[in-house]
């Protein structure tokens, strides 16, 4: 039977979909959960309609197992899951009003909590995973959904293929805006290979990681436990940093701290650090790329080195000011920054793609695959290099996302859900950088389009790997993208990916216009 869903239906979906989630999460506090359970599960079969059958099987009186408010949660799923592949194949957008109705009702439930429970968390990564599984399952079945259809954007089908023609091996991008969501890819998955990059596969996104990381730090400030214009050392006491360097120069890149991955010394030459896949330390990083490094180790290498200039007074981009906030996080909040990033920010946004890796060498599948080329005794050799320790760059740029996850977070962050919006204000507050339209806030660059418009950016790419994000600053339209490359000692792939992010810029977000300080509701 098929099953063509009115307006009118997906707005009952909705409002069933935020009751039965509502009554799940609420089922462990009310000191029965098997009864309120159920009743959750019988609100998104009977509350709509003629379609009630296809979403849930539940009568009611029907008791359900579990002793746990998790476990309960398992027998919601189905129903949420049909709910999203059916509204997957017929309306993508309303799909995603479908799963950020489900994350608000889970967002709901913990507030009076202030931080969620670790059974709510628990439950809020089944849900989110469960409708992730079914979006994906829906996209790699070939179905095309309804909304999809008549509107296949050659404009940007054309200017992936000709990026990837540019240097990469592969490109998938994805773009929300005024049309609804498109997704596309171009080019190969793997050397060898006929397979595209899978639509919504996995990818080492580099300094993206920093926007993350701002965002915690600024989460922290909020609640007074951070205060962006005091000293670092005051938080940080067994480093010896510079009583100038304050936390906003930090997140601003303004501290003057060296880069440990290398830095500029000043007359055109380059002063090392530790061993990166650039350069005369290619070699060595390639012989121990499974090597760990501790964050500390990583500050006290750059803080051994002369600073760029005194604090304050220039600006330089430093994976040094981030493995410092990350430092900064875990000793204001006495744990991991995994464990804060997963409670703060994924778990609430449902970003169940994304991975704070630390020293984990694994990807999670799927994913494209990633190369480094470099010469060793006169002969060109090219390794694979998608399994790396990623310690050795750290909160710089070691997290692990997806183009949607990367979209969700970007678009939530700038629509005020993660951040007051004076913080969010001042994040997005451009500070001169000396690149041509191009300026930096805290933690994301504020990007002038040829056109005038203005974007709320920040990309990174790490080791044959990269990610891009960028959105209006009130986080309406984006556009995200994982690509995959052959890397190699010269980075010759840098202006490519500079070169491809204004291309796409231009051509997605075009003659958009605001005020990057004062970030939309």
């Amino acid at each position: 039977m098929t099953i063509t869903l009115s307006d009118q239906d997906k707005s009952i979906l909705r409002i069933a979909a935020y009751g039965a989630v509502s009554l799940v999460a609420a089922a462990g506090a009310a000191g029965k959960p098997h009864k309120i359970a159920t009743s959750g599960s019988i609100a998104l079969g009977s509350a709509t309609g003629l379609i009630g059958h296809v979403l849930a099987d539940y009568t009611e009186g029907k008791d359900l197992t579990g002793t746990s408010v998790a476990e309960i949660a398992d027998r919601v799923l189905p129903a949420l899951t049909a709910a999203m592949n059916l509204l997957e194949q017929q309306d993508p957008a309303e799909a995603d009003n479908f799963r950020s109705t489900v994350l608000v009702a889970v967002e709901t439930a913990q507030t009076h909590q202030g931080r969620p429970s670790p059974v709510t968390a628990e439950m809020a990564l089944k849900i989110t995973q469960a409708l992730d599984v079914a979006r994906v399952a829906v996209a790699d079945s070939g179905v095309v959904p309804a909304a999809a259809a008549g509107q296949d954007r050659p404009e940007l089908r054309k200017a992936i293929e000709e990026i990837v023609d540019s240097g990469f091996l592969g490109m998938s991008l994805r773009v929300r805006d005024e049309r609804g969501e498109w997704a596309g890819g171009a080019g190969v998955a793997e050397l060898g290979g006929t397979a595209k990059p899978p639509v919504n596969g996995h990818a080492r996104i580099g300094s993206n990681t920093k926007t993350f990381t701002a965002t915690l730090v600024l989460q922290l400030v909020a609640e007074g436990k951070i205060e962006l214009d005091t000293p670092a050392a005051g938080y940080l006491p067994e480093f010896g940093l510079n009583e100038r360097i304050t936390v906003r120069m930090l997140l601003q890149h303004t501290s003057g701290l060296f880069n440990f991955t290398g830095d500029d010394g000043g007359d055109g030459t380059m002063v090392p650090g530790i061993p990166v896949p650039y350069g005369t330390t290619a070699k060595e990083w390639v012989d121990n790329r499974f090597r760990t490094y501790r964050p500390e180790e990583l500050v006290r290498l750059a803080l051994s080195k002369p600073a760029r200039f005194a604090p304050g007074t220039g600006w330089s981009y430093s994976n040094t000011n981030y493995v410092l906030a990350r430092l900064l996080i875990e000793k204001v909040t006495g744990r991991s920054l995994a464990e804060e990033m997963q409670e703060r920010i994924l778990g609430p946004l449902g970003l169940s793609g994304t991975v704070v890796p630390d020293a984990s060498p694994e990807i999670p599948e799927p994913h494209a695959h990633f190369y480094h080329r470099y010469e060793e005794d006169g002969e060109q050799k090219t390794i694979d290099i998608t399994r790396h320790n990623p310690s050795w760059v750290s909160t710089g740029g070691d997290m692990i996302s997806t183009s949607q996850d990367l979209a969700t977070f970007i678009s939530a962050l700038l629509g005020g859900r993660l951040l007051p919006a004076p913080l969010l204000a001042e994040m997005c507050t451009p500070h001169p950088t000396g690149i041509p339209n191009m300026d930096y806030g805290l933690g994301v660059f504020v990007q002038k389009t040829d056109c005038g418009g203005t974007v709320i950016t920040h990309n990174g790419g790490l080791a044959g790997s990269a990610g891009m994000m960028c959105s209006t600053p009130g986080g309406g339209k984006t556009l995200t993208a994982v690509l995959n490359w052959v890397d190699d000692v010269d980075l010759s792939v840098a202006s490519a990916f500079q070169n491809a992010q204004r291309r796409l810029v231009n051509e997605v977000f075009g003659g958009e216009q605001a005020d990057p300080a004062q970030p939309a509701d």
